[in-house]
């Protein structure tokens, strides 16, 4: 496509835009909704999380080696599947994870911004900041890539400096205590099940590194490169991820975390700190929520645009100037703000988890079953990731069942309505 540029975006551009995605909605807006489930020893459901998603990055890695597209998965699963329905269905289940994700990041701007503020009024305010912060990374998307990744990568790295330089404080501020959070008389002990549901928010806190993969063609050597900058933007969000865990559970209570859930961080910052130290997390948070949310509408816009091209999607114009990619980052944009809108952070962030875990479960099928030996993967390591997203959905769909019962019939029904819509529109369109 013309809009693809190749050998646009270097090694540490393409790092910058994993974790520019990543270290966003993952710590900010997920940290207290781990510790929600998993209670005083959430720091280390991280470890795990990052743990599963390496495994699930492996197949990634050998699917970018072997196939370097800017469509990214979209592409992964046209040569694992051909061009039908399942292929279709799980590349629209992954672009409407990652709008979820922007949703999830806008949300998050949006409440920590209101701490300055002492959060007053957030009910009306944080989805009118998420839809401000959606029309400003749209308008920074039309500028083109060189700008994108300039701008993704400055902004991680000060986030990531800033983000350290609180955790190390925090931590210091406790005498590098790394002894879990107290727990209260009202915070029941997670049963175990509770505990690997908890894995799936960190999958979604790591799930970023799929941008990457998604503007595969565009990077510098992308069979050397791709690999490297999502083994590296993992890590480096494991690291910050964890840092700041055990800071915010060194200097809050666990229930003190648990209702400071959507904005845990910021409050953490205030016993260590006091004002200073919330304005500076404020300051990061919103650093990084920007950074993030135009990283992901880069990637995703894009590949709806690939899918599009490829006629697995239906496309309208209506009466809209530019080009296809235009047009799929104007819906990108569109969808995550009605989302931004109607739903809060605990919903948003476990519809994007479902729908992830079941796209990244059709993936790593598909290597198993009909790429192993073209892109030479370890069956084991497949397999094993493949049973690893399996048994996380399995138990974080029974733990919300049970809380949320409309939230997992919503995910449901989604995804029904995805697959027989593809079914019919390819069907119709043959």
């Amino acid at each position: 496509m013309e809009d693809y540029k190749k050998n646009s975006i270097s090694l540490i551009g393409a790092v910058g835009l994993g974790t520019g995605v990543m270290i966003s909605a993952g710590i900010f807006a997920l940290l207290g909704q781990v510790a929600e489930l998993a209670g005083s020893w959430f720091p280390l459901i991280f470890i795990i999380g990052g743990i599963v998603t390496a495994f699930s990055a492996y197949s990634y890695v050998k699917l970018s080696n072997e196939f370097p597209s800017a469509g990214g998965i979209g592409m992964f699963l046209v040569k694992a599947y051909g061009k039908g329905t399942i292929t279709a269905s799980a590349a629209l289940l992954m672009a409407f994870s990652m709008v979820i994700n922007q949703s999830l990041v806008a949300r998050t701007f949006g409440t920590y911004t209101l701490q300055l503020f002492d959060g007053q009024q957030s009910s009306y305010f944080v989805p009118l900041l998420g839809v401000g912060l959606l029309t400003v990374a749209f308008l920074i998307n039309i500028s083109g890539n060189s700008f994108i990744q300039s701008f993704t990568s400055i902004a991680s790295l000060l986030k990531i400096t800033g983000l350290s330089i609180f955790a190390i404080a925090g931590l210091w501020v406790a005498g590098f205590s790394f002894t879990p959070a107290n727990g209260g008389g009202d915070v029941s002990d997670p049963s175990f099940i509770q505990y690997i549901a908890a894995v799936a928010l960190t999958i979604l806190a790591f799930k970023g590194f799929t941008t990457i993969t998604n503007s595969g063609s565009e990077i510098v050597k992308p069979k050397k490169n791709v690999g490297r900058a999502i083994m590296i933007s993992i890590s480096i969000s494991l690291l910050i991820y964890l840092l700041l865990a055990w800071a915010v559970s060194s200097n809050l209570s666990l229930p003190g975390i648990i209702e400071a859930k959507d904005y845990a961080l910021a409050e953490a910052a205030k016993p260590a700190f006091g004002n200073y130290g919330l304005w500076l997390t404020v300051a990061i948070a919103i650093l990084a929520t920007i950074s993030g949310i135009i990283a992901s509408v880069f990637a995703v816009s894009r590949m709806l645009a690939m899918l599009t091209d490829m006629k697995l999607i239906p496309h309208k114009h209506f009466g809209m100037p530019g080009n296809i990619q235009k047009h799929t980052l104007v819906y990108t944009i569109v969808i995550a703000m009605a989302l931004t809108i109607f739903f809060d952070l605990s919903r948003i962030a476990s519809m994007g988890a479902i729908l992830y875990l079941v796209m990244d479960i059709i993936v790593h099928w598909g290597v198993l079953k009909h790429l192993r030996e073209k892109v030479g993967a370890n069956i084991f390591i497949v397999a094993s990731a493949l049973v690893f997203d399996a048994v996380v959905l399995g138990a974080f769909v029974w733990v919300k069942a049970t809380s949320d019962l409309l939230v997992v019939g919503v995910s449901i029904l989604f995804i029904a309505i995805i697959f027989v819509g593809e079914r019919f529109f390819l069907k119709n369109t043959a």
